[in-house]
């Protein structure tokens, strides 16, 4: 009998501080399905809504061929990508791939405050452009729009992880209906137009291959995003599968749809005004049916809410993975025991994206965002090589195509410097 009053208590105790402990951390509650969603979310909302138009001036007729192309050129970092997470599913994983691989903190910590720069600045840069669609039904001034919708989004992402991620499915699937619908309403004139098939590919001399290369440079960047899905690892069920798997569910999904669009895009619509509009989805709605362009409209509007919610969930993350790791302020490691989100770390976010898009240069930075997320890749890249030499995996996976992705976005790095100096 004492024996057992004495243990009782040592129970207890323990119970406790383990249902203590659990509060103190991230809560696991997304399914591979929810990250998925996730991933596409991030993707569609950050490429085809804007870019379709400005890769048909690049490659013409030859534009879902570089849609395609960016596609395979994106996937040797998306590779790399998966292998991490599924060796090291932390939050903040670009910086803890670099710790992994190339044994550098500061190297590390720079790679996670260039993620999270350019988390905020795209928020940011997205904050500022949704105050344009609202003149026409509000009079406020552009920063109480800021403001309002900016506190609106981190509050949710405070919220829960399962109720922010929830809106996003739930945007995400109106935006995926989006582009279904630009498929469905241009499919009688694609029928009349017919599909030809070998126009779509090029010939093998320089001009044309350097118009596909071209248009593919542009549609590298529509297909940004699956790299914001590792920073979810701590909130992820088996996140070891899950996150490779939505990973390529992601690609596969959004190059498929890309691809479709592509298609009806220069089947139907002339090259020089498909290239010259602003609102590439919205002018194949009007040419192509009697449906109502305020219909796109709004969906592009609610694809842009989308896309800031997801960025600062995405960076206030990254900042709670590195204040694990002591390479960021402690403070922000700190999870609320109610929500189970790191809300520090959250509003922290929250009050950068204001402050960038009421005060800083955007559009300055907003150029240097895609140069910060190639030197990431490229750094990802180098991580899984290095560690793969070191484990000695000589496979072709193993060292080839880490080596591939990290040539390919120097290249583009490259090239993109080069195209501003």
């Amino acid at each position: 009998m004492c024996g057992f009053r004495l243990e009782l208590p040592e129970k207890l105790i323990r119970l406790y501080t383990h249902t203590m402990q659990e509060k103190r951390q991230l809560l696991r509650s997304l399914s591979l399905t929810e990250i998925s969603f996730y991933g596409i979310g991030t993707i569609v909302g950050a490429g085809i809504y804007v870019l379709l138009g400005k890769v048909a001036g690049e490659s013409g007729m030859y534009t879902p061929a570089a849609f395609l192309l960016s596609v395979i050129i994106v996937s040797f970092s998306a590779y790399s990508y998966a292998k991490m997470a599924s060796r090291f599913p932390k939050s903040a994983g670009e910086a803890m791939y670099v710790i992994e691989g190339l044994k550098s903190r500061r190297l590390s910590a720079l790679t996670g405050y260039a993620i999270s720069l350019s988390g905020v600045v795209s928020a940011a840069t997205i904050a500022r452009g949704f105050t344009g669609y609202f003149d026409f039904f509000s009079d406020l001034p552009p920063w109480s729009l800021i403001i309002l919708l900016v506190a609106t989004l981190t509050a949710a992402a405070c919220w829960g992880v399962k109720q922010s991620i929830t809106m996003a499915v739930l945007t995400t699937l109106l935006e995926i209906g989006g582009l279904l619908l630009v498929l469905i309403v241009s499919s009688d004139e694609i029928i009349i137009q017919k599909i030809p098939w070998e126009a779509f590919i090029p010939t093998f001399d320089q001009h044309h291959l350097a118009l596909v290369a071209s248009g593919a440079f542009l549609a590298f960047f529509a297909f940004i995003g699956f790299e914001d899905m590792v920073n979810m690892a701590e909130e992820v069920k088996n996140p070891e599968r899950n996150l490779p798997v939505g990973i390529v569910i992601s690609l596969v999904t959004t190059g498929l749809l890309y691809a479709a669009i592509a298609i009806a895009a220069v089947v139907t619509l002339p090259l020089e005004e498909l290239s010259n509009s602003e609102a590439p989805l919205a002018l194949l709605l009007e040419r192509n049916s009697t449906v109502p362009v305020e219909i796109m409209a709004l969906i592009s509007i609610i694809a842009i809410t989308n896309g800031a919610l997801i960025q600062i969930i995405m960076v206030s993350r990254v900042l709670y993975g590195m204040a694990n790791h002591q390479i960021a302020p402690r403070f922000l490691a700190s999870v609320n025991p109610k929500t189970r989100t790191p809300m520090k770390a959250t509003l922290l976010t929250g009050s950068l994206v204001v402050i960038f898009a009421l005060w800083l240069p955007i559009a300055t930075l907003a150029k240097a965002t895609s140069s910060l997320i190639l030197i990431v890749f490229t750094l990802v890249n180098l991580s899984l090589l290095v560690l793969n030499c070191r484990e000695r995996d000589w496979g072709i996976t193993g060292l080839l195509a880490p080596a591939i992705g990290a040539i390919l976005c120097i290249s583009f790095l490259g090239l993109q410097l080069r195209n501003h100096i």
